[in-house]
């Protein structure tokens, strides 16, 4: 009895495959991209989702990407390379960083600076779009997790233990560390300004500060499912998580957005309109959040 590939032949012809693992999204004016494991990138126009699927031949695990300001996109890749694209999220070239550290998280600067964290509270910048890069480190024993641009001079580092640094001058010196409570673990930060700030954590744990991070106080969420970041739409601030968890921030407490899909992690989201964010998560995971109906409403993109 011949064996019947019709299923994996529908499978491997879709742009979005329920085997994808995305990781990070992000967007410019025109284009909308995801990534994630083993080379995957989807992208799409921003103003009509229709997703075209690329695989960078190395196929590299890519772990955070972000659009810069002259409108070009960097992807960290666990390779240990920052691929650069164009502005359509096309012509993917690699960048060597070459450092001996496990990289975690990317941010792209005002100046289309490129900031990289890792392991062992290692920072490195390349400010050449990667033909050159430099490293430092706190000589702490911390995974970096997150990094942040509040504005065009201050970032924003936190990761294992607690740690929070700042720097108010673009990244060339940086605070002493300050240390958020219990060894919190963050998995990502959210800033609205130089004062108040948000830290995501396992256990469904969110921690605010008003005073930049100087102390944290514990928000109620309800969810005991890890939260991996943050995104901020208008006035509204979402978290999103393991478990197909999405939270929005009613005052000082989180209430549970009901999702209704599989129990998959969502690691990334991204606003691509007035009314709409972005979520990508685990097994081919995309939808579309309506902001503008009380983020009661996902749809399948």
């Amino acid at each position: 009895m011949p064996l019947n590939l019709e299923g994996v032949d529908k499978e491997q012809a879709k742009s979005v495959r329920r085997t994808d693992q995305f990781q990070a999204v992000a967007a410019n004016d025109s284009t909308v991209l995801t990534v994630g494991s083993d080379g995957i990138v989807l992208t799409s126009p921003r103003n009509n989702i229709s997703w075209t699927r690329q695989l960078i031949e190395s196929q590299p695990s890519l772990v955070d990407v972000e659009s810069c300001p002259d409108q070009s996109f960097a992807a960290l890749g666990m390779d240990g390379q920052v691929w650069f694209a164009d502005a359509k999220g096309e012509n993917w070239t690699p960048s060597p960083i070459g450092t001996q550290e496990s990289v975690l998280s990317l941010a792209c600067g005002p100046d289309n600076s490129v900031w990289i964290t890792a392991s062992f509270s290692t920072i490195i910048n390349s400010k050449d779009k990667g033909t050159s890069w430099s490293e430092i480190t706190l000589e702490e024993d911390s995974q970096l997790t997150d990094v942040k641009f509040i504005d065009e001079n201050t970032l924003v580092i936190a990761g294992e233990f607690g740690l929070v640094v700042k720097s108010m001058d673009g990244g060339d010196t940086w605070s002493a560390p300050e240390y958020m409570p219990n060894d919190f673990y963050p998995q990502g930060i959210h800033f609205a300004n130089a004062n108040e700030g948000w830290a995501a954590g396992l256990s469904g744990q969110i921690l605010h500060t008003t005073d930049g991070g100087l102390s944290w106080q514990q928000q109620t969420t309800p969810t005991e499912s890890p939260i991996y970041g943050f995104q901020q739409a208008g006035s509204q601030l979402f978290a999103f998580g393991d478990h197909n968890t999405v939270l929005t921030l009613n005052g000082d407490q989180w209430q549970r957005v009901e999702t209704h899909g599989k129990p998959v992690y969502l690691r990334a989201a991204t606003q691509i309109s007035n009314n709409e964010l972005l979520i990508a998560g685990g097994a081919g995971s995309l939808f579309t959040l309506d902001i503008s109906s009380g983020a009661t409403q996902l749809s399948q993109k």
